[in-house]
């Protein structure tokens, strides 16, 4: 239950000013039909997060407890720092993909913004700290249904009033005392 918790809460506070929340916005914008897109952007988010939770459970298997630690040390550092730069959307690495509709669209989408960002990334740290492969994947998922849901049905209204700078310096902080912790953790098995 504490991967779900943690991954829930760690990926739903990352995702608030992402870039895959203005994409959210923008689809919202573009086709006023919010139920394909949460569809499209649920399936696509399982998708990827499973994948990237089965590379973090083989790189927890593969490593001994004290690069494992060292490695998810450096990995939530980094995501902490990463955290702190905010996201915007680029057109370049939009596909051309509304001609589909509402659904595809959020799919192909989702599944292409979330390619190496930090959520993946965290997903991938998170399945290799805790050995709940399920309960992280989930929990990430739910995270990122979290932050992209309301953005949907609620626009910009709600979006633009969000304190997002802060959102982000405690999202980085979380990351960084995860850091942390996991690098106390490796230098206590080490």
């Amino acid at each position: 239950m504490e991967a779900l918790l943690v991954s829930t809460g760690v990926v739903t506070l990352a995702e608030i000013g992402d870039k895959t929340q203005l994409l959210a916005l923008l689809l919202a914008v573009r086709f006023r039909r919010p139920w394909p897109i949460v569809w499209g952007i649920l399936l696509a988010t399982l998708v990827n997060h499973a994948l990237a939770g089965a590379v973090g459970q083989l790189v927890g298997q593969l490593l001994s407890d004290t690069w494992l630690y060292s490695l998810l040390a450096v990995s939530f550092i980094a995501v902490a720092a990463w955290t702190l730069v905010p996201d915007k959307l680029d057109d370049d690495n939009t596909p051309p993909i509304s001609r589909y509709g509402a659904f595809m669209a959020a799919l192909v989408a989702f599944f292409l913004a979330e390619m190496g960002d930090k959520t993946q990334v965290a997903t991938v740290v998170l399945a290799a700290q805790f050995d709940a492969y399920l309960w992280v994947v989930l929990g990430t998922t739910l995270g990122m249904m979290l932050a992209n849901v309301p953005v949907v049905f609620l626009g910009n209204a709600a979006a633009g009033k969000l304190p997002l700078d802060l959102i982000r310096r405690i999202t980085a902080l979380i990351f960084l005392l995860l850091g942390l912790y996991a690098g106390w953790q490796a230098l206590a098995v080490g």
